[in-house]
């Protein structure tokens, strides 16, 4: 198996992990009583976060419903997306 192929492979599954976490943040932040403290809930934000702000100034809030995050998943989605369609390319060439 070629090393290239490989790499993307890798890339893929940090992709996939990484929409999991997100989604666990994004779930976690419907409630407002946790406590952001804990070093679980702290690793989780300090992760997700940089990622989610980016897209946070793009979409504001309506009516209090912060929307970026769906525009976060959708980009990591195409990222993965094209990652899988490279890889196959990349495999059909050998």
């Amino acid at each position: 198996m070629p090393i290239l192929g490989q790499v993307i492979g890798v890339l893929i599954q940090t992709l996939s992990i990484y929409t999991l976490l997100l989604l666990v943040r994004v779930l976690l932040s419907w409630f407002p009583n946790l406590d952001w403290s804990n070093p679980v809930l702290a690793t989780v934000s300090s992760i997700t976060d940089p990622y989610l702000n980016a897209f946070r100034g793009l979409i504001p809030p309506i009516g209090g419903l912060d929307l970026s995050a769906i525009l976060a998943f959708l980009a990591l989605q195409l990222v993965q997306t094209l990652l899988e369609q490279s890889r196959g390319l990349f495999y059909a060439s050998f």
